[in-house]
């Protein structure tokens, strides 16, 4: 087994900060690679390009530089599972599971470049080649995270886990930035 971490978009600009400062691809993703790494699971986490400016060319075009498999685990977070669900009904890859936190598919408020990589057609066959399909969400996540979450579960089905607080699983929103419950289900 091998896990693929895609994180989600940031509303604005943070090519210009370190590292250490910029926030899009940490949350729990360090704490849960880690984890996995520490259990001998292979986990990768791309650094996606431009994310506050997504483009599923580019994405896609980072993303397949990694081994996805069958018994392959997907995660996503946010704009991470939109592409995911939309690689996935391009490549008709098979996978162990596909893990899908706090789904985003699109604001009522989308640009014309965020409408490009959000509105695509979404392939209901997926759920044929994917072993497991869970869905995080909350009672607090934003209406935006809890429409596309449905949009996204009337296509593909799959368990949905609520957790109640945990907003758009952002860690100002969980208040920490430990995930037991996400490497649980891994």
């Amino acid at each position: 087994m091998n896990c693929i971490i895609i994180h989600g978009c940031p509303s604005s600009i943070e090519e210009v900060m370190s590292p250490e400062m910029r926030t899009y691809d940490k949350h729990w993703m360090p704490w849960l690679e880690e984890k996995l790494i520490a259990k001998g699971v292979k986990t990768e986490r791309p650094l996606m390009p431009s994310p506050w400016q997504p483009d599923y060319e580019k994405f896609k075009t980072e993303f397949e530089k990694y081994e996805v498999n069958a018994e392959t685990v997907l995660i996503g977070t946010s704009c991470g599972c939109s592409f995911l669900i939309r690689w996935l009904g391009e490549a008709k890859q098979q996978v162990a599971k596909l893990i899908l936190v706090a789904p985003w598919k699109i604001s009522a408020d989308a640009s014309e470049f965020e409408k490009a990589f959000y509105e695509f057609p979404i392939d209901e066959s997926i759920k044929e080649r994917v072993g497991k399909i869970i869905f995080f969400t909350s009672d607090n996540e934003r209406a935006d995270g809890k429409a596309g979450l449905k949009m996204f579960h009337e296509y593909i089905g799959g368990e949905i886990i609520s957790l109640p607080g945990h907003g758009h699983y952002v860690q100002n929103d969980m208040g920490t930035n430990e995930f037991p419950e996400l490497l649980e289900v891994i």
